[in-house]
C-alpha cells in the first residue's frame, strides 16, 4: 500500500499474474495483440481476468439472479466520507462488538480493516468475513457500504452467503480486497468508482482514500 503523496492513500492492491482470485476463479492474464516493431507504432494487449481480481466492486448481479449490472450503480455509494475501523485478527466473523469503537457519528461508508499484512500473493481460506448481524446493524444505522481488505464478506467456504443476502435485502454496496495495510483508522474522503460494464457482476476498483 502506498501513500501517493500527504493527503491521498492508495488502497488499491496491485493486479496482476500474481494476484490471489477466488479457488475456480479467473485469474489475471495478459497478451500482447500488437508489439512496437518497424511496422507497427504502438504496444497493444489483450487481458483476461475476473473482476474480482484486486480491488473491486460487486453488483448484485453477483448474489441475486434479478440483480443489478455494476454499469446500472449508481455511482455516489463509491464517492464520499468513509471511515476506516480496525478489526484486526478478530476472525472468523466481524461482530459489532468489534466496531464499537468506531462507530460514534457513523458516516454512510464504512471501510473494515481486518489484516495486518493483507496478503497479495495467496488466496486467504481463512478469511475474516462478517456476521449477517452486523451487517444488517450497520444499515440500521444508516451505512450505504461496506469495504474490507477480505475478499469476501462471507466466509470462503460458505454457500448460503447470509452476508451477500443482507446486502441485497437492504440494498448496500460492497468493496472487497481493499489494501489498508498502513492506513490509520479515522475519517476519509473515499474514491472508488466502478467501470461502467453493463452485463458485469462486479468492477476493478481503483481505490484512493483522501484525508479530510
Amino acid at each position: 500500500m502506498k501513500k501517493l503523496w500527504d493527503k491521498l492513500w492508495d488502497i488499491s492492491p496491485p493486479v496482476g499474474a500474481q494476484s490471489p482470485v477466488f479457488p475456480g476463479d479467473t485469474p489475471y492474464s495478459q497478451q500482447w495483440a500488437a508489439t512496437l516493431s518497424d511496422t507497427c507504432p504502438v504496444n497493444v494487449s489483450a487481458i483476461t481476468l475476473s473482476p474480482h481480481v484486486g480491488a473491486h466492486a460487486d453488483a448484485p448481479l453477483h448474489y441475486d439472479p434479478q440483480g443489478a449490472a455494476v454499469g446500472a450503480l449508481e455511482l455516489l455509494p463509491f464517492l464520499g466520507h468513509c471511515r476506516v475501523i480496525h478489526a484486526i485478527d478478530v476472525g472468523p466473523l466481524i461482530t459489532m462488538d468489534h466496531l464499537q469503537h468506531g462507530l460514534h457519528d457513523l458516516p454512510e461508508r464504512v471501510l473494515v480493516r481486518t489484516y495486518r499484512h493483507m496478503p497479495l500473493d495467496r488466496f486467504d481460506t481463512q478469511l475474516t468475513a462478517f456476521d449477517p448481524a452486523c451487517v444488517q446493524h450497520l444499515a440500521d444505522l444508516g451505512v450505504q457500504l461496506i469495504g474490507t481488505d477480505s475478499a469476501s464478506i462471507d466466509p470462503a467456504d460458505s454457500k448460503a452467503l447470509p452476508s451477500h443476502q443482507v446486502i441485497r435485502q437492504r440494498g448496500l454496496r460492497v468493496l472487497e480486497n481493499l489494501l489498508l495495510d498502513e492506513v490509520p483508522e479515522g475519517d476519509y474522503e473515499l474514491i472508488a468508482l466502478p467501470l461502467k460494464l453493463i452485463s458485469a457482476d462486479a468492477s476493478p476498483v481503483r481505490a484512493v482514500l483522501r484525508e479530510l
